[in-house]
């Protein structure tokens, strides 16, 4: 398998982005479908191909509330990489998706056997996914629980302190 999609494939280095792919297999969800709840074993993640995926986290008293919503070329799950390898979102379809899907195990233990495939990864994960979900988690805390004005532009998407 090989993809010139950008987004997290785009980050790796093409060496190790083969090398990864070697790992996929190919899955497909139809829209609606509850992929994983918060606090679930992390024992898989994805690449999306096409179609939408919504994060999502519990709210006492208030339900479920959307932290952002992926689409292709994202990485769906990083829970995996780092112990306990529990789930800290819940993710639903929202659209039909076609994805890559890797089984953590085989991915950390290669992770393990090779020093520079394994900072690659680490990398891109870290830079593409956790990095950008925590700025996501970030401005909806504020969107839901800031008084008026908190949010302020401070450039490029990101927000003030």
């Amino acid at each position: 398998m090989t993809t010139d999609r950008p987004g997290f494939f785009g980050a790796l280095p093409p060496v190790h982005r083969d090398r990864l792919l070697a790992f996929a297999r190919e899955v497909s969800f139809p829209a609606g479908l509850r992929i994983f709840d918060e606090g679930g074993v992390a024992d898989r993640f994805w690449v999306i191909r096409s179609g939408t995926v919504a994060l999502d986290v519990y709210e006492p008293g208030r339900g479920t509330a959307v932290v952002e919503t992926l689409g292709e070329g994202e990485l769906l799950g990083w829970s995996w990489l780092f112990a306990p390898y529990h789930w800290h979102l819940g993710a639903q379809t929202r659209a039909p998706v076609s994805a890559y899907e890797f089984d953590a195990r085989e991915v950390r233990d290669a992770i393990d056997a090779d020093p520079a495939f394994g900072l690659a990864v680490t990398r891109c994960v870290a830079a593409v996914a956790i990095g950008r979900r925590l700025r996501a988690c970030r401005t909806r805390l504020l969107d839901l629980y800031g008084p008026p004005g908190d949010v302020r532009q401070a450039g490029a998407g990101e927000v003030a302190p």
